[in-house]
């Protein structure tokens, strides 16, 4: 029987690329469009500087997944002939407040020490900055550049990885609606609305927001929540933006990408101007001339938080060949998912040690 993953999203559908790589077969069960999904709202990067202060395991755990992204993209290419348009070109951080850049710096540099020194970045002076990046305004102070972040176009990995799938076997059932998951001695029955179905001998649950109506009948305490994050996006501008943040990049295409807004406001995934406002002013704090150019689309979407924003991989203490994967990180963690985590779904002793992000964490 095969591996049923319910779920394709990128989350989803990197699972079972890698899956297939090991030879298991693989049905992937992917709800309808209009479903809340975390892939409409991701930011397409593949970044490390900053993620797992406090937290020395992720950080590592992040890293690990941009270090394999050159090899995983260039295999996605070859395998499908789809470019990713990946850039790790590397990251910069754009401060224009002093304090708010003294603070990012200390945080770093004990993440750095956590790590025994191996965690890359150079703190650049304003004049650094725009020795790098000329367009930057007058606002910005300086910023911190580190070579390990990049970028891709999510929406062509989305595409990739589907045909990838589907091109080693796998099969993508899309528009089915999983309404309960029953789970005896041989495995697990995934049961659609319309009352089909689809057995396995293991099940992953990588749903997103979708999982909350199913996991808790596995054994899972499911402890995720929604988080709006709204986005916006220029027209098409020639090429300046090398370097890419956590709140703007260039895309392959030539539009500005502007993000990073965070709303605890529930299952509620419209705009709202004053967080449209305060996206465009940091955006033209930090370059001036794209006060002038058009903004030709403005969205939000949800994504997948836990308690404490890491991500959360789980193996069901009731039916151990059922697993619970879900994170924010979802293109940063898209090589990993594809490279390292087969191993520990099909509990193999080459297994990353991922201790660290279980649902006992949250218990003690």
């Amino acid at each position: 029987m095969p591996v049923v993953i319910v779920g394709g999203g990128i989350v989803g559908l990197s699972i079972a690329y890698g899956l297939l790589k090991t030879d298991q077969s693989v049905v992937v069960l992917d709800g309808a469009e209009e479903d809340f999904r975390a892939s409409h709202g991701n930011f397409g990067l593949v970044w490390v500087q900053g993620k797992g202060a406090n937290a020395p395991a992720y950080a590592s755990w992040t890293r690990q997944s941009a270090a394999l992204w050159q090899d995983y993209a260039a295999d996605l290419l070859e395998e499908t002939g789809v470019d990713v348009s990946l850039s790790q070109t590397g990251g910069i951080e754009y401060f224009t407040d002093a304090a708010e850049l003294e603070a990012y710096v200390a945080r770093l540099t004990q993440l750095r020490d956590d790590l025994g020194g191996d965690y890359p970045f150079d703190v650049l002076d304003r004049e650094a900055v725009k020795e790098r990046v000329p367009e930057v305004g007058e606002k910005v102070i300086g910023g911190v550049f580190s070579t390990m972040d990049g970028h891709v176009n999510p929406l062509k990995l989305l595409r990739a990885l589907t045909i990838a799938v589907r091109k080693a076997g796998g099969d993508i059932f899309t528009g089915v609606q999983v309404v309960d998951i029953e789970a005896g001695d041989d495995g697990f029955a995934a049961v659609l609305k319309d009352g089909t179905k689809v057995d396995g001998e293991r099940l992953i649950l990588a749903a997103g927001l979708g999982a909350l109506q199913l996991g808790h009948n596995l054994g899972f305490s499911m402890p995720i929540r929604p988080q709006q994050g709204q986005v916006l996006i220029t027209e098409k501008l020639p090429y300046f933006l090398k370097y890419p943040s956590g709140t703007l990049r260039q895309v392959n295409e030539g539009g500005v990408q502007i993000g990073a807004s965070k709303a605890e406001v529930g299952m509620i995934d419209s705009i709202d101007i004053p967080t449209v406002a305060k996206l465009a002013k940091h955006a033209t704090d930090i370059f001036p001339h794209l006060g002038k150019v058009k903004l030709v689309r403005s969205w939000a979407a949800l994504r997948i938080m836990s308690q404490d924003g890491l991500p959360i991989y789980q193996r069901s203490t009731k039916f151990p060949r059922a697993s619970f994967v879900t994170c924010h990180s979802g293109i940063t963690l898209s090589a990993a998912h594809a490279r390292l985590l087969p191993d520990w779904i099909l509990e193999r002793n080459t297994a990353p040690d991922l201790s660290h992000f279980s649902e006992s964490r949250f218990h003690v």
